[in-house]
């Protein structure tokens, strides 16, 4: 039997002072997600259709699509497209209009009228057929923004009290805020990357809150189990201690993921690779937060109370 791993992405007794760079840290992050929240009101996210309303037609064409030809057939049928873009294979295509959809039966009439016209226009195309057609009016697109961030809030409370319960206040708010700091710095991804925010795209983030998450609760475990064992330790040399001990398995852990997902980010298509990028990106946002945003924040807010509080290591 092997009594030890095959593979290890740092040496047994590493010991680096993650903590003698940690305002240098604890500045890069507050500037990138500053930066962030600025992306965020200027130019802002680009709302998918979920969000946007409107109607989004998915065809097929026989061979490469021709999109200047799908643009002349649309026009002829007098249908102002919003964009025209290949997706998937080199034979689909995604019709995307931003006429919203409204709940009335006047505007339904209309909207079914439009999407008839689309299908029209994709039939005069030799070998082309029209595969789906959704239409998401604006209460409903608005509606659904409502619920995708009440429910990004709610996932944020949750991780607040599982944590504060689990350990101490300060772990609690260090997570969290490094959390909503990890969220920031993913919304200016998605604007500087122009990736659509949709629904899709808040259960990315919810995703990335999960792992990173789980990321710095397995930091907090040996960083209090470590409190009990090292009494008197300082606790930024008691802090370094803990990440190096568990760096292997977090970058283990975090390799093993951003594997998976890049696959779907290479080849996945444009329904899949949007979803996978952001991914990517949130694996190493929230690794690294781990060690140089989370750990640096409790010692901030912990560096005497977690002493003073910390109890004798249990008696056999």
């Amino acid at each position: 039997m092997l009594d030890r791993p095959l593979l290890r992405f740092v040496p047994r007794g590493t010991k680096i002072d993650f903590m003698r760079g940690r305002f240098i840290g604890l500045a890069t992050s507050a500037v990138l997600s500053i930066a962030s929240l600025i992306l965020f009101f200027h130019p802002g996210l680009t709302l998918g259709l979920d969000f946007r309303g409107g109607i989004v037609v998915e065809a097929h064409t026989q061979g490469p699509a021709d999109v200047p030809a799908i643009r002349a057939a649309l026009a002829a049928q007098h249908v102002s497209a919003a964009g025209v873009q290949s997706f998937g294979g080199p034979d689909d295509v995604l019709i995307r209009l931003d006429t919203p959809a409204q709940s009335d039966p006047a505007h339904e009439a209309q909207t079914q009228a439009l999407v008839d016209s689309v299908r029209h226009a994709i039939g005069t195309i030799p070998g082309a057929q029209v595969l789906r057609a959704d239409a998401v009016g604006a209460s409903v697109s608005a509606e659904l923004f409502r619920n995708g961030m009440l429910a990004l809030g709610i996932s944020l409370l949750m991780i607040l009290a599982y944590i504060w319960f689990r350990f101490e206040w300060e772990f609690a708010v260090s997570a969290v805020v490094t959390l909503v700091l990890d969220l920031t710095k993913t919304v200016g991804f998605l604007v500087l990357t122009h990736f659509e925010f949709d629904l899709v795209m808040v259960a990315a983030i919810l995703t990335i809150l999960g792992y990173s998450t789980n990321d710095k609760v397995v930091v907090y475990d040996r960083i209090r189990e470590n409190l009990r064992k090292y009494r008197s330790m300082p606790l930024a040399e008691l802090i370094n201690l803990s990440i190096n001990e568990t760096l292997s398995r977090t970058l283990g852990t975090s390799s093993t993921v951003f594997l998976a997902a890049l696959p779907l980010a290479l080849f996945g298509g444009a329904s899949l690779s949007g979803f996978a990028w952001v991914m990517l990106f949130g694996i190493v946002v929230g690794t690294s937060s781990s060690i140089f945003i989370a750990a640096p924040l409790l010692l901030l807010l912990g560096e005497k109370r977690l002493r003073r509080s910390a109890r004798p290591p249990a008696r056999n």
